[in-house]
């Protein structure tokens, strides 16, 4: 992909993950002072959506990132392997995790606190059989899922949330992995930031779980931080 197409796709990811909104030629023009002209945009974005990185809503004169244009965002802008990159968003976390002589309550407040800041959906599994999840709330209130059809599909992933947890385990790291769409296994329609740990003896994972839309640069920062703090 072209530096000029990457720019402008980081953009379109980036204010969409904030707004919900579809994002049209001349907004990116606007709001972002871009040295170029709205014909160069628009061409871009042509080039874009022919490419599959976004579409055009039948609705409206926007478009929206498709699940290739958030993979694409997550492999070349959030890199993971990158350590300064998750060191300065963990810092950026402004959260704080306090051990406490029950494990369970303390587990349970960290989750709480992880779907606070977050503002999705956190699970927490440890031992495969002690599950605690939290935050659904914050999942049924995002745009994409107000829709009765995507609550039933929601519903069925918290149902199922169990058997999704033991399936994906013994294929994680001890390093944050994001899946999206297709990829995730807790459904289609979602994105999710998940890790396993092993602390004084005891093994276990936990993750937050989003529309594609999440913002995973916040939520990457935020489990890593736990993670590292999990000693």
């Amino acid at each position: 992909m072209e530096e000029r197409q990457q720019k402008l796709l980081k953009i379109i990811v980036k204010e969409y993950i904030k707004t919900a909104e579809p994002i049209s030629s001349g907004l990116l023009v606007q709001k972002f002072r871009l040295p170029y002209s709205p014909a160069t945009v628009r061409a871009e974005l042509v080039k874009l959506e022919e490419e599959g990185y976004i579409h055009q809503p039948h609705t409206s004169a926007g478009r929206v990132p498709t699940e290739k244009a958030y993979q694409f965002y997550v492999e070349n802008f959030l890199s993971a392997k990158n350590p300064a990159f998750v060191k300065t968003s963990a810092g950026k976390s402004e959260m704080r995790i306090e051990p406490k002589k029950n494990n369970e309550e303390f587990l349970k407040q960290t989750a709480k606190t992880l779907a606070a800041k977050s503002g999705l959906a956190v699970f927490w599994a440890v031992d495969h059989h002690n599950l605690y999840y939290t935050g659904i709330a914050n999942l049924l209130s995002q745009p994409e899922f107000m829709e009765a059809r995507q609550i039933l599909n929601i519903s069925r992933i918290i149902d199922d949330i169990e058997d999704i947890i033991v399936g994906m385990y013994s294929g994680l790291t001890n390093k944050p992995q994001i899946f999206i769409g297709r990829k995730n296994p807790f459904g289609a329609i979602c994105g999710s930031v998940v890790v396993k740990y092993e602390k004084n003896g005891e093994r276990g994972m936990f993750g937050i779980v989003g529309p594609m839309r999440m913002d995973y640069e916040q939520c990457l920062g935020l489990v890593e931080y736990i993670r590292q703090n999990l000693k």
